[in-house]
């Protein structure tokens, strides 16, 4: 039931919050401590390693579960970095959260969404998002999107008794609805219950390590179960063969590449965060590092926000009296102007030219696919303030309105132009009749300070930059130029493009320049260039920019846009700067190349065990059949804790984090394999080899086996991290250096050595170590060179 026209009072208001009627809306850019936790601790690889612990330190001693640290590690790490991911989240969400306006008491105030009741009369206007679902009251010519919700792109007009829903936003005019269904029973709560919740946006990243982790545990489990067997015909030692059956099983298992994507994104989140910019989705970072194409709104991206008036010039014999005095009455008819009419306000308030308070019959207001606004006045007929060449006849050939022409004289200018016009009739379904030019609004644009060398990154980089705006294509060339954009001189007007897709496709492929682009065409200007292949980020701030926003594969809106444009961005500029998104460029890149660096190292790692397990249980079979001494796996778990430690570990958890600059490219699965399985058999074959020799020379009873082909391994795993962290710097250099030095250091001193079951090689050891060193680098390097292009890329 309504409160009247005063909307709710202040103890109505108390009342509702009392009873829980209340909006209260879930947010969905981070998990609660709990949940991070939960998530983090209770993980299929941390059950597994954990299991595989417990059975070590059984049967081998506290030291041969010391792998297990890892879960302390992964839980640690994990949840610290996602703590601060979420409290980075959380700060720039509410500064990027819209607050909603309600009628209460008989004013206007701002309040969040979160804090609408029952009942409020909540108040709308263009760029505003629906949040709650009710009856509209009052409309002075309310026009709704709705397409987030149908899909349909067209406006819909609502009339008092109209519904409106949450998940759409207004486009013109203004109006009032009653808060009938907030919280969970909106329907937008209702569509989207289940994305509501923390989730990641698509990564083919993660996506990609996921497969691998599939394909790993069916490997895994034959692969165990063939080596326990093989290892079974050693019965008097069972304890020992337990204990090295956990030492081939434990690095299949890629524990931490997981974690390391995960801390990879969050610092991503945290380093985009201090340079105000949200992530709304974490893996979003990962999209315009693999962005080929950028589509950019000319206003408020390439241009700040806002715009002066360089001159009121009356045309046709107007009076500028008359101009301004028309002028002032559109101004103050426009409850909800845009920023152009602010702008003319501010003029006009600039010239003391007062509000002549012409009598009001009806308001048209602003929309984006119309590009004109206007009000039908009693005793002064109706006038209009938009495009120039939407509202006058400008004909292409020249022949047309003179007045059109210098209009388009004065774009190419890099100005922007209005037309001031009477018309016999006009409407907003019906079109505009009988127009009379009054008189030429021009207004000069305030150009970003960054915005050119923002694009002379993109340019560097190869990411083709395609500029598109609502202005006449003039006015879009004239500020292209002057930013030093190529092809600046050859604009396409978007009202005679090709109806056809491929030809659309074609022509984007061809053009950099479009005016005139309404916003269903920059929707189909995003699905053209996706069909061609291309990954496509759209940048906008407002509600004409939405549905390209929610169709590109990254949607980047600036905080000081609509609330619809930032409600559908995977990435929000909360400052409005431009010259963010190369960092953000670069985040995604460090990223992506990171992780596919500790990508091949982990996966390297799990290659070599599974060959080592499978060269054991042929072997021990071999043995068995032929009736000789069985076969026991080369290593204790206590020899993969150190060789993981300084050719996985430690420098994995560096390079995850460092600078890159390497252009993301697709195959993020194939490419790791294609390092991976030959470098991780180039690291087992030699392996098996120079253990088999060892264990022929000195004995099964002997340390020095196990020893080298624990100095192989670990040299040819370091070869392997070498190749990864190209290209050099001088701390990866030292990184490799500390590793190898480190593990020098547990063979050279006694304590150390015994504590790891190792013994200090002699010179044949040594030899042999090298020798097969020397075979599996060379092999792993002659793969790298001289394999073809195609298995290189």
């Amino acid at each position: 039931m309504l409160a009247g026209d005063r909307g709710l009072t202040a103890a109505e208001v108390a009342e509702r919050v009392e009873a829980g009627a209340v909006n209260e809306a879930k947010r969905r850019t981070s998990r609660p401590f709990s949940a991070i936790l939960r998530a983090n601790l209770f993980t299929p690889l941390n059950a597994v390693i954990g299991i595989l612990a417990v059975i070590a330190v059984t049967f081998g001693g506290w030291k041969q579960g010391l792998f297990a640290g890892v879960i302390i590690a992964n839980i640690l790490i994990g949840t610290i970095q996602e703590l601060r991911a979420k409290r980075t989240l959380d700060k720039l969400s509410l500064m990027n959260q819209a607050n909603a306006k309600v009628l209460r008491d008989g004013e206007v105030q701002e309040v969040p969404p979160d804090r609408i009741v029952k009942d409020d009369l909540v108040f709308v206007e263009p760029g505003d998002r629906v949040v709650v679902d009710g009856p509209v009251v009052e409309s002075r010519n309310l026009e709704i999107d709705e397409s987030l919700l149908t899909g349909e792109a067209d406006p819909v007009a609502k009339a008092p008794g109209d519904e409106v829903r949450s998940g759409s936003f207004a486009v013109a005019g203004t109006g009032l609805f009653r808060a009938e269904h907030i919280g969970a029973d909106s329907y937008a709560a209702k569509l989207v219950e289940e994305a509501s919740k923390f989730t990641l946006a698509r990564s083919e990243l993660r996506e990609g390590i996921n497969r691998f982790i599939k394909l790993i545990n069916w490997l895994i489990v034959p692969i165990a179960i063939l080596l326990i067997v093989s290892q079974a015909a050693d019965a008097q030692n069972w304890r020992e063969i337990i204990v090295s059956t956990v030492a081939g099983i434990v690095p299949m298992i890629p524990e931490g590449l997981v974690l390391l994507t995960s801390v990879a994104f969050a610092v991503g989140v945290v380093r985009l965060g201090a340079r105000k910019c949200l992530v709304q989705e974490l893996p979003a970072i990962e999209g315009l590092a693999r962005t080929d194409v950028l589509c950019l709104d000319k206003t408020g991206t390439l241009t700040e926000g806002g715009m002066d008036v360089d001159e009121i010039r009356p045309i046709n014999g107007t009076a500028a009296d008359a101009a301004f005095e028309a002028l002032a009455a559109l101004a103050a008819a426009d409850d909800s102007p845009n920023p152009t009419m602010q702008a003319v306000a501010a003029h006009l308030q600039e010239k003391e030219v007062a509000d002549p308070r012409w009598r009001v019959i009806d308001v048209m207001p602003f929309s984006s696919a119309r590009k004109w606004s206007g009000t039908r006045f009693t005793d002064h007929g109706t006038w209009l303030l938009g495009a120039p060449d939407v509202l006058l006849d400008s004909a292409p050939d020249g022949t047309g309105d003179p007045v059109a022409m210098d209009a388009d004289v004065l774009a190419a200018q890099g100005l922007r132009v209005l037309a001031l016009v009477t018309a016999e009739s006009a409407s907003t379904t019906g079109g505009v009749t009988g127009v009379k030019a009054q008189a030429l609004v021009i207004l000069r644009q305030r150009l970003r300070s960054t915005a050119a060398a923002t694009l002379a990154y993109f340019k560097e980089q190869g990411v083709a930059v395609k500029i598109i705006s609502g202005d006449s294509p003039a006015a879009v060339g004239a500020v292209a130029a002057q930013l030093g954009v190529e092809g600046a001189a050859d604009t396409v007007d978007a009202r005679r493009l090709p109806e056809d897709p491929e030809e659309l496709a074609d022509l984007l492929e061809r053009a950099t320049i479009f005016g005139r682009v309404k916003p269903h065409q920059k929707q189909a200007f995003v699905k053209a260039l996706q069909s061609r292949g291309h990954t496509v980020a759209m940048t906008g701030d407002g509600v004409n920019d939405v549905l390209a926003l929610k169709d590109a594969d990254l949607g980047i809106a600036m905080g000081s846009g609509s609330a619809a444009a930032r409600s559908v961005a995977q990435v929000v500029l909360l400052d409005d700067e431009f010259a963010t998104l190369p960092h953000v460029v670069a985040e995604g890149r460090r990223v992506l190349g990171n992780i596919g660096r500790v990508s091949n190292l982990f996966l390297t790692k799990t290659v070599y065990a599974i060959a080592l397990a499978l060269f054991i249980a042929v072997g021990a079979s071999i043995a068995w059949f032929a009736g000789n001494d069985p076969l026991p796996y080369p290593f204790l778990p206590i020899h993969q804790s150190l060789i993981n430690a300084f050719t996985i570990g430690i420098p994995a958890f560096f390079l995850a984090l460092a600078p890159t600059f390497d252009r993301a490219r697709p195959g993020f699965v194939k490419r790791v394999l294609k390092f991976a399985i030959p470098a991780g058999i180039c690291c087992a074959v030699p392996t098996f080899a120079v253990y088999l020799a060892a264990l022929a020379h000195d004995g099964y009873d002997s340390a020095l086996p196990q020893t080298t082909a624990a100095i192989t391994l670990f040299s040819l795993a370091l070869a392997a991290l070498a190749i990864v962290a190209k290209p050099y710097t001088w701390w990866k250099g030292l990184l490799v250096g500390v590793c190898a030095g480190a593990f020098v250091l547990v063979l050279a001193v006694p304590p150390f050595a015994r504590f790891y079951e190792l013994e200090l090689p002699g010179v044949w050891n040594t030899t042999a170590a090298a020798i097969a060193v020397g075979c599996g680098v060379a092999a792993l390097l002659f793969w790298l060179v001289v394999r073809p292009k195609h298995l290189r890329d």
